[in-house]
């Protein structure tokens, strides 16, 4: 893909977000496949050069808007991967683990426990890693 200046903001955003480490060890195994590195191409592109980039909410209020939004859709994957952007940007455990509890009046306890268990084993690995 041709470096747009976008792309060159949204990869600098997922690097911010993410954390160098995080990113070199998603290249070097997910993005290896030449379908996965077209879809982290668009991606920096279009979510993180465009969206997350916007005006108008700061980096840890967007995290934490994706670690809602995931959970309550049962989206472990992504929720590993934006738990760990929200420790990042400053939200505690302790404060991703009340809104996580939180949510268990609106989206149930089987999606919440689900949610429970991810934000468990980023938490973890982000202490191991530290």
């Amino acid at each position: 893909m041709a470096e747009s200046e976008t792309y060159r903001k949204g990869q600098e955003m997922r690097r911010r977000l993410l954390g160098d480490a995080f990113v070199e060890r998603a290249s070097q195994t997910v993005y290896t496949d030449p379908h996965m590195r077209k879809f982290i191409d668009v991606a920096s592109e279009t979510v993180f050069g465009t969206l997350w980039t916007r005006p108008g909410l700061d980096l840890k209020t967007r995290t934490l808007v994706c670690v809602v939004s995931d959970a309550a859709t049962a989206r472990t994957e992504e929720l590993a991967i934006h738990v760990r952007m929200a420790l990042r940007q400053g939200w505690t455990e302790d404060e991703l683990v009340e809104v996580l509890l939180h949510l268990l009046g609106y989206v149930g306890a089987p999606l919440t426990r689900e949610a429970m268990i991810t934000a468990t084993k980023v938490f973890a690995e982000v202490r191991k890693e530290r």
